[in-house]
């Protein structure tokens, strides 16, 4: 076997070869657009390199084949509740089913981390924001949702023989949006739905700013400390909001106030997947004309969520059932095209979310990825991620 440093634009084109040549026979991958793994390795676009840095690899086996790949990151902003030691990240990991590959690939990246002063190893995880390229998939290996990643089974044994262990599993949850909701559901509605001080709202485009403020006032409410995840800025999620404005329908995202205060979000987009699995990984001048014309001919019949969630001082107090209720008011119209739904993941290390989600209406687990942790002192005890109060 013969392992290249990825250094030039073409390693770094056999890096995204890896998985196209993986995966070919595989009914279920979508490829994901090169530029969207590019540029988490572009330090001009990912600012996560003000905090640290990478380095990837390819490996061949002895005919010239592409057998593998990994990513090693060093973040210092990245730390879970609880760690101990200072923790590296490898991701983007692809392998043959070969345990003597895959350690082969863990060996390299881990020793590159100790030569960086790293004493454990989470994987697979993105250099960059955890909503995207997150978690090994151990259940549920159907078609992966935008930026989310894909991998056959075998991985999960790959991971556990190198002596991997689950950090925190990423449940995501799933729902028949066209069905007819739980009766018990509306029970909970009721409590607000003659209430004046309590209303929903779906997004309007023409209100961006004003949607970003009330989107950023609940999430850093609900999830700001949790799980390392930081406080954002209204700018931010206005930019990110002005980012995703292409592709958003606003009949699928929806805000609830109390008095004008916004207590809940439900954020929600067409599967975009659904739509760049035609585009082969590109996403250049003809792709994106491509892309408009399969938007207006070609149904996307599936939507995924991006954020649900409620302020800490209203949940377990019905607001959950009243936002699906007044969203599926519009939803389940003959004219919202959408038959399938499935919910970016959740941490089982924050109890409160998992319990709103299966309380949601019928929900039922679609998938689990999970974190891995691997402790380079192997006599350190080792724990998993907190349980969040």
């Amino acid at each position: 076997m013969q392992l290249i440093p990825v250094t030039d634009k073409y390693t770094a084109a056999q890096f995204l070869q890896t998985a196209v040549s993986l995966y070919q026979n595989d009914m279920n991958w979508i490829r994901p657009l090169d530029k969207d793994i590019n540029d988490v390795f572009d330090c001009n676009r990912n600012k996560t390199y003000r905090f640290g840095k990478t380095h990837r690899w390819i490996l061949k086996d002895e005919k010239g084949n592409l057998i593998g790949r990994i990513a090693a990151f060093i973040n210092k902003k990245y730390k879970s509740k609880g760690d101990d030691v200072p923790v590296g990240g490898i991701g983007f990991f692809e392998c043959i089913n070969d345990q003597t590959a895959a350690n082969y690939l863990f060996d390299t990246a881990k020793q590159w981390l100790q030569q960086n002063d790293m004493e454990a190893m989470d994987g697979p995880i993105n250099f960059g924001e955890r909503d995207r390229w997150w978690g090994l998939v151990t259940e549920g290996f159907h078609e992966p949702l935008y930026c989310m990643n894909y991998n056959p089974p075998y991985y999960v044994t790959l991971f556990e023989n190198y002596g991997f262990k689950i950090f925190f599993n990423q449940v995501c949850f799933g729902m028949h949006p066209k069905a007819p909701l739980n009766p018990k559901i509306f029970d909970r509605h009721a409590i607000y739905a003659n209430n004046p001080d309590f209303y929903a709202k779906c997004m309007d485009v023409k209100q961006l700013e004003k949607f970003a403020g009330d989107f950023t006032i609940v999430y850093n409410k609900a999830w700001a400390g949790h799980g390392g995840l930081k406080q954002l800025h209204k700018e931010q999620v206005l930019h990110m909001f002005q980012t995703m404005k292409p592709v958003m329908d606003e009949r699928i995202i929806w805000f609830i106030y109390n008095k004008e205060e916004p207590i809940a979000i439900f954020v929600n987009l067409p599967e975009l997947n659904q739509w760049f699995k035609y585009l082969g990984g590109r996403f250049g001048m003809l792709q994106k004309l491509y892309f408009l014309w399969l938007k207006k001919t070609k149904p996307n019949k599936k939507f995924s969520g991006l954020v649900f969630g409620v302020v800490p001082e209203w949940q377990g107090k019905g607001i959950d059932a009243f936002m699906v209720v007044e969203a599926a008011k519009i939803i389940q119209g003959p004219e919202v095209p959408y038959t399938e739904y499935e919910m970016q993941w959740i941490g089982d290390f924050n109890p409160k979310m998992i319990n709103i989600a299966q309380n949601l209406s019928d929900t039922f687990r679609s998938r689990n990825l999970a974190t891995y942790r691997y402790l380079f002192d192997r006599t350190k005890e080792f724990k998993r991620h907190p349980i969040l109060n």
